[in-house]
C-alpha cells in the first residue's frame, strides 16, 4: 500500500526505498499477515500467540539517550539514562535505513495521550506484523481515514528486531539497542523481539515532554467510581496495578501509564498489557475473559499443540507472560480515557520479606518518601540454594522510564496531592506470615476488601496504630479483613523473627534514601522507616 497523499512520508526519517508498506492495518489483516509470515499461531478461542525469545522482557541496560544540546540539561544522566554521542546514533541510523531497502514494513499512525491538549502523534514502523498489532492495541487510534492521512508524527519509532548493532562500532552494550533522540524525535530499536520496548520508549518520551508543560507523567493504573472519584494505583511489575484497577464496579481509565494535568487524569494508551502468569477466571475475571476472544495478542504463553489451549500456569518460556488487548475489551472501560483529579492514591508493593502491613495511610510527607523509594521485593529465583528475596527500589515506581531527576516528578506529585487533598495509601500485595518460602501471598480477596474500604471512605473513621518500625499508620480494623491480617507481626509464628526481618528491611529503606537526602526535606526524610 502506497503512502502517497500522506502528510509525512517515510522518507522524512530516511526510509527511501522500502518494499511493500502496510499502513495502519486493522486487527484481522494483521492476524492474516502474522500467520502468513509464521510469526504466531491461533489459540483455541481466537487470540494469536507469539513468542519473543530469546528476549522475554525489556533490556534496560541497552537503552541509550542521545546527548545533544536541546535536552542535555534536563536529563538525569547515569545508569538509567546512558548517554550516546549524536554521531554514533547517526551512523547506526544510516546503516539501519540501508538495511530497510526493499523490506516489507508495517506502519501505525497513532497517538499517546487521551487528552487532546497533551496528545502526542506517534508513528511506529515495524518489520513484524504482530508488533504492528501490538502497537495498534497499545496506542490510541484515529478511526477517520482522511484525518489519519494528515497525521504529523511528533515522534517516530523504528523497530527492526533483525537489525543488530555492532558494539565495537556503535558504542552500544550489545547487539540489542534502544536509542532515543529527543532532538530528532526518533527512537531506534533493534536486536530484540520484545514488543514492550516500543510501548515503554514512548512512555519515556512522555516522561520527558510532560514536565516541560507542568504535567505529571505516572507509571500507574487508574479507575473511577460512579460518583466520579478517581483512584490511582502506582506499582512496579507484579505488584497488582492491572489486576486491582480492573474492578467491575469502577470504570477503568487505564492500566499502566497516565498523566495528571491541571484538568485531571488522562490515559496515555488505548489498550492494556496484562501479566498472565497463573491467570485464573476466578481471581481476575475481566482479564481472563480477554484471553478467550479474537483480537487479543498473547505473548510467551505455552499452548497445547493439539488443542491450542493456553497454559497460564506454565513459566516454561518465561515468568513474564503477557496479553495485550484494546481497552474496549473491558466492559466498564472509560471510552474517553479521562477523568477528574484523584481522590485516592494507592502505592502498591509486593513485599517478599513478609513484614510490611497490608495497608497503611500515608501523610503527604510519607507519600513523597515512598514515591521516591518505589519499593518492592522480587522473590528468589530458581537457582538451587537461593532462598532470600531481593529488595528493589525503583524511584517513582518506574525508574527505567524517568528522564528528569526524580525530585522533579516527586514535586509534581506532591504539589497535586496538596492542592487536591488526595488520600494516599501504601498497600502490600506480597507475603504475610513469613517471608517468601515460609509465609503465603496476601489473599487477593483481602487486598480488594482493603482497597474497596479505602476508596469508599470506610477507613476514614476507624482507629489507626503507628507501626514502630516502618513509621506507618495502620488501621485497627477493616470490613471483610480479619483483624490479625492487618498487623503482620501477629501472623508470624515467631514474633522475634519478624522484628529482625522488619528492622533489616527498614535499614534498606534508610540506606536507599541516602540518594535523596541532599534534596529531600527533613520532614520527608523523617516520614520513612526507623532504621
Amino acid at each position: 500500500m502506497s503512502g502517497t497523499g500522506r502528510k509525512v512520508e517515510l522518507s522524512a526519517i530516511g526510509i527511501t526505498s522500502p518494499g511493500t508498506v502496510h499502513w495502519s492495518l486493522g486487527i484481522a489483516n494483521l492476524y492474516e499477515e502474522a500467520i502468513r509470515r509464521g510469526e504466531g499461531v491461533l489459540s483455541a478461542d481466537g487470540p494469536i500467540v507469539c513468542i519473543t525469545s530469546p528476549h522475554t522482557g525489556r533490556s534496560p541496560n541497552d537503552k541509550f539517550v542521545v546527548k545533544e544540546p536541546s535536552s542535555e540539561a534536563h536529563v538525569d544522566w547515569g545508569k538509567v539514562n546512558r548517554p550516546i554521542a549524536p554521531e554514533k546514533f547517526d551512523a547506526l541510523h544510516a546503516r539501519m535505513m540501508k538495511a530497510l531497502e526493499g523490506k516489507e514494513l508495517f506502519v501505525q499512525d497513532v497517538y499517546a495521550g487521551a487528552d487532546p491538549a497533551y496528545r502526542l502523534p506517534v508513528r511506529l514502523i515495524t518489520e513484524k506484523a504482530w508488533h504492528s498489532l501490538f502497537v495498534h492495541h497499545m496506542f490510541i487510534n484515529e478511526p477517520d481515514d482522511a484525518v489519519r492521512l494528515q497525521h504529523d508524527p511528533q515522534f517516530t519509532v523504528i523497530d527492526i528486531p533483525s537489525f543488530k548493532a555492532d558494539p565495537a562500532i556503535d558504542g552500544t552494550r550489545s547487539e540489542t539497542f534502544i536509542l532515543l533522540n529527543f532532538a530528532k524525535k526518533l527512537v531506534l530499536i533493534g536486536g530484540t523481539n520484545y514488543a514492550g520496548e516500543m510501548k515503554k520508549s514512548i512512555f519515556t518520551v512522555m516522561n520527558y515532554l510532560l514536565p516541560l508543560r507542568d504535567t505529571m507523567p505516572m507509571h500507574c493504573s487508574a479507575n473511577v467510581g460512579e460518583k466520579g472519584d478517581v483512584a490511582l494505583f502506582f506499582g512496579l511489575s507484579g505488584t497488582g496495578k492491572t489486576t486491582l484497577s480492573s474492578d467491575p464496579h469502577r470504570g477503568l481509565i487505564g492500566d499502566d501509564e497516565h498523566g495528571w494535568s491541571a484538568h485531571g487524569v488522562f490515559n496515555f494508551e488505548g489498550g492494556c498489557y496484562a501479566k498472565t502468569i497463573r491467570l485464573s477466571r476466578e481471581a481476575e475475571p475481566q482479564i481472563y475473559a480477554t484471553t478467550e476472544r479474537f483480537g487479543t495478542l498473547i505473548e510467551n504463553v505455552v499452548i497445547d499443540p493439539v488443542t491450542r489451549t493456553p497454559d497460564f500456569d506454565s513459566d516454561a518460556i518465561t515468568e513474564n507472560t503477557r496479553c495485550a488487548y484494546p481497552l474496549t475489551f473491558i466492559d466498564n472501560a472509560v471510552p474517553e480515557g479521562r477523568a477528574g483529579h484523584p481522590t485516592n492514591i494507592v502505592m502498591l508493593t509486593a513485599d517478599a520479606y513478609g513484614v510490611l502491613p497490608p495497608i497503611a495511610r500515608l501523610s503527604p510527607e510519607a507519600a513523597m518518601f515512598h514515591f521516591l523509594s518505589g519499593y518492592t521485593a522480587k522473590v528468589a529465583g530458581t537457582e538451587r540454594g537461593v532462598k532470600e528475596p531481593s529488595a528493589t527500589f525503583s524511584t517513582c515506581f518506574g525508574a527505567p522510564f524517568m528522564v528528569w531527576d526524580p525530585n522533579v516528578y516527586a514535586k509534581l506529585l506532591g504539589d497535586r496531592i496538596a492542592k487536591h487533598t488526595s488520600r494516599v495509601w501504601l498497600v502490600n500485595t506480597g507475603w504475610t506470615g513469613g517471608p517468601y518460602g515460609v509465609g503465603t501471598r496476601m489473599k487477593i480477596a483481602h487486598t480488594r476488601a482493603m482497597i474497596n474500604a479505602a476508596l469508599a471512605g470506610a477507613l476514614d473513621h476507624v482507629g489507626f496504630d503507628r507501626d514502630p518500625i516502618f513509621n506507618l499508620d495502620v488501621p485497627s480494623s477493616c470490613p471483610g479483613v480479619p483483624a490479625e491480617v492487618l498487623k503482620p507481626r501477629t501472623t508470624w509464628k515467631d514474633p522475634a523473627a519478624y522484628d529482625v526481618q522488619a528492622k533489616k528491611l527498614a535499614r534498606m529503606f534508610v540506606d536507599n534514601f541516602k540518594t535523596f537526602e541532599a534534596t529531600a526535606s527533613p520532614a520527608v526524610k523523617a516520614a520513612g522507616p526507623i532504621g
